[in-house]
């Protein structure tokens, strides 16, 4: 039976972080991975978004400047689109091989069930370890209703050789909202249907009704306080859904993004007394679970803080040194603030204290309309408007934007939040001009110097 210092259930961004601290300071290592290597982000989700987003918003970005520059309109084929990205994620799997065959991991393929605290089976084979880390990330939920088997989920989206003329998405959230956009750049018909009342509730509603504004001018039909009860397949590519409210809508592909559920199936944790839920297993604050030697990380932890890749590459690192240094310090697993972005067009980002909380904590909350006085240096994004939190020590403690930069503002504004940077600090520095982000700092500074 082969022995490990270290299993890790997963491939992803939760696991092989901290499997390569942990390799580079002598411990012996696997991986057991029963589908892809790299997990849900790199095969997916987030690597294949972007590599399928990012034209279409530079499309949008030179459409800004039609008539005052530009005489001709950029077009993209989603089918080119598509087999360049097959090709660039169909390799990182190889790559990814090719990785951690370098730094001597062994990569177990299959699927893994716990026989006791200390072994795991995987394909009929036992392997022990002194410590496990679980990090099997989420799955899409179903909606359990007639005609299930006819939904199409965000994987069967991102390998789409071409757009179907008529696309529906149920959930408003984070990825029927991102995949909607992309649909509507291609001037598809697009139904978006929710139970709830609006749409993206976690985030600013003035930027969530912008970019719900915008979509309903491209065409989008926008169904909220809805129950999906049925889907009838009535010809090959040809779907009719209904509601309990009485509507029927006819598409040619329904997406299902209402959710994701912690991926628990088969580990046997109830074997060991481990607790856990739809929400992901629950764990102490060094992210172990009842059975201190097996910890849980990435998006199948049961947590408050966003779940995303960045926080679960921190949550591996963090793991790998509390395994390496136990009890060092009895250092707590305690996270920054943590930047979330929606792939919107424009994007949708914010960190820290959102803007509806600072209203209950009563902080004060500035709005800059940046778009209308730097548009010739930020791509002529007229619309760019950001949204500053400030607390009774006039420190900047959150922000939300809505921006085609947002990802680049919210980096910086990461970094002052988290090393609680003042006016003082950020007028000792000099940044480049003419930049976006040097008209971010030009607002950002007086407002903290405002009483």
């Amino acid at each position: 039976m082969e022995k490990y210092d270290v299993i890790y259930i997963g491939s992803g961004h939760a696991c092989w972080h901290g499997a390569l601290i942990l390799k580079m300071q002598g411990k012996k290592v696997a991986l057991v991975e029963k589908e892809l290597l790299g997990g849900t982000c790199t095969n997916y989700g987030c690597d294949a978004k972007i590599l399928l987003d990012a034209p279409i918003a530079y499309k949008e970005a030179l459409d800004r400047y039609q008539n005052i520059g530009l005489t001709k309109q950029a077009e993209i084929n989603w089918n080119a689109l598509m087999q360049y990205k097959k090709g660039v994620i169909g390799f990182m799997p190889n790559a990814l091989d090719g990785l951690f065959n370098q730094f001597g991991f062994d990569v177990i393929k299959g699927a893994a069930k716990f026989k006791d605290a200390h072994t795991i089976i995987v394909e009929g084979q036992e392997y022990q370890a002194d410590y496990f880390v679980i990090g099997t990330g989420q799955t899409y939920i179903p909606l359990d209703i007639p005609g299930k088997e006819h939904f199409k989920d965000s994987r069967d989206f991102l390998s789409l050789d071409n757009i179907p003329d008529h696309v529906t998405f149920v959930g408003a959230g984070i990825i029927g909202m991102e995949f909607a956009s992309i649909c509507l750049s291609f001037n598809k018909k697009v139904d978006i249907i929710d139970l709830a009342p609006n749409a993206l509730n976690q985030y600013d509603k003035k930027y969530v009704d912008f970019i719900v504004s915008k979509m309903k001018e491209q065409g989008a039909n926008f169904l909220f306080n809805r129950h999906v009860t049925s889907l009838e397949k009535v010809k090959e590519n040809e779907y009719v859904l209904k509601t309990q409210e009485g509507d029927e809508i006819k598409s040619n592909y329904v997406l299902v993004a209402v959710g994701r559920k912690a991926n628990t199936d088969g580990l046997n944790l109830d074997g060991l007394g481990i607790e856990y839920s739809s929400r992901g297993i629950k764990v102490d604050d060094h992210l172990r679970t009842k059975v201190k030697n097996i910890y849980a990380s990435g998006d199948v932890i049961d947590k408050k803080v966003p779940k995303l890749t960045p926080t679960a590459e921190f949550e591996s690192n963090y793991i790998a040194l509390d395994i390496l240094l136990p009890g060092f310090l009895k250092r707590k697993i305690s996270y920054p603030v943590i930047p979330n972005l929606v792939f919107t067009l424009p994007r949708i980002g914010q960190v820290g204290v959102d803007t509806n909380k600072a209203k209950e904590l009563g902080y004060r909350v500035e709005e800059v309309e940046l778009g209308k006085t730097m548009s010739w240096a930020n791509g002529n994004d007229t619309n760019e408007h950001l949204t500053f939190v400030f607390n009774k020590k006039n420190e900047l403690v959150g922000a939300a934007i809505l921006s085609e930069n947002a990802g680049e503002y919210l980096d910086l504004l990461t970094i002052i939040i988290n090393q609680k940077l003042g006016a003082r600090d950020l007028s000792k520095m000099i940044f480049s001009f003419p930049t976006t982000t040097y008209g971010l700092m030009s607002s950002l500074i007086p407002l903290m110097l405002k009483k």
